[in-house]
């Protein structure tokens, strides 16, 4: 089975055509962001890169209610100023630890 060059470059082409197209839709379905109010929500797989945790310590902090969130359509939903103002607070209560240690 042999093709011609001109018929290869053609369907290399259009093969190409569609990479874009594809990587055009991807691009654009990443940029989505939802929001309410004006307010930023990620998802749990956003929070847990942002925090660097397991799916276990968010599950924890979730129903310790240290980190509030929303239910919407089955999929959860955390706003962003309370996810940076949980980081706020662990990295305050990390400062409160080390100068309750060297007091002692």
């Amino acid at each position: 089975m042999e093709i011609d060059k001109m018929e290869f470059n053609f369907w290399m082409k259009r093969i190409m055509e569609r990479f874009d197209v594809l990587s055009d839709q991807i691009g654009v379905k990443n940029n989505q962001q939802f929001s309410i109010d004006g307010e930023e929500l990620l998802d749990s797989q956003e929070v847990l890169q942002k925090l660097k945790i397991s799916p276990r310590s968010l599950q924890r902090y979730r129903s310790s209610g240290q980190l509030p969130y929303s239910t919407i359509s089955g999929k959860l939903y955390y706003k962003l100023s309370d996810v940076n103002q949980f980081i706020r607070g662990s990295f305050s209560n990390s400062l409160e630890k080390l100068a309750s240690r060297g007091a002692k």
